[in-house]
């Protein structure tokens, strides 16, 4: 009886993978190796000005103007626990679309460098790591793509945020608009 538990669990991760098989957004924090799903991304800009506003969160860089559109930006370096650096002529700002609640939010995500796109097949894809401690949250993790000798964390663009946070930098999205 076990057994067969054990098989359905099994299939049924399996074709979670399966749906997560397609063409990803590569880039860099430092050395290791992000992806978002090509789908999400609306365009990469380069690095401009980033207004701070006040009393927001650290990984809160601030906000942009981007063709009249104030756009949230987020510092995944510092929200990932990661110490901020410089930017260099390889930063951008991958600008995103983020479903909310309240509506679809474009969000500015500042990363190190993007690297290509990728077609991850679903033989490339592992089910994020399970560290068995209750406190260390993966959900924004989709999985781990394995290409050559990279392991490249394929990210949900949905959960990289809580709905408390993307609710106070839809407010921040809103007060420019």
């Amino acid at each position: 009886m076990q057994e067969q538990r054990a098989v359905g669990t099994e299939s049924k991760c399996e074709g979670a993978l399966d749906r997560l098989a397609g063409k990803y957004m590569t880039f860099k924090l430092g050395d290791e190796n992000y992806a978002l799903p090509i789908l999400t991304v609306r365009e990469i800009i380069g690095l401009m000005e980033v207004t701070r506003v006040p009393r927001t969160a650290e990984y809160v860089r601030g906000v942009i103007n981007l063709r009249g559109r104030v756009i949230p930006v987020v510092d995944l370096r510092v929200k990932f626990g990661m110490p901020a650096v410089e930017a260099t002529d390889q930063t951008v700002i991958i600008v995103v679309q983020y479903a909310h609640a309240s509506g679809d939010l474009t969000i500015g995500l500042l990363v190190d460098q993007v690297v290509e796109v990728l077609d991850i097949a679903v033989a490339q894809i592992e089910p994020p790591p399970k560290f068995g401690v209750v406190d260390i949250d993966t959900n924004f993790l989709l999985g781990v793509g394995k290409a050559g000798d990279r392991v490249t964390f394929l990210l949900d663009t949905q959960e990289v945020l809580s709905f408390s946070e993307s609710e106070n930098i839809r407010l921040l999205s809103d007060a420019g608009a």
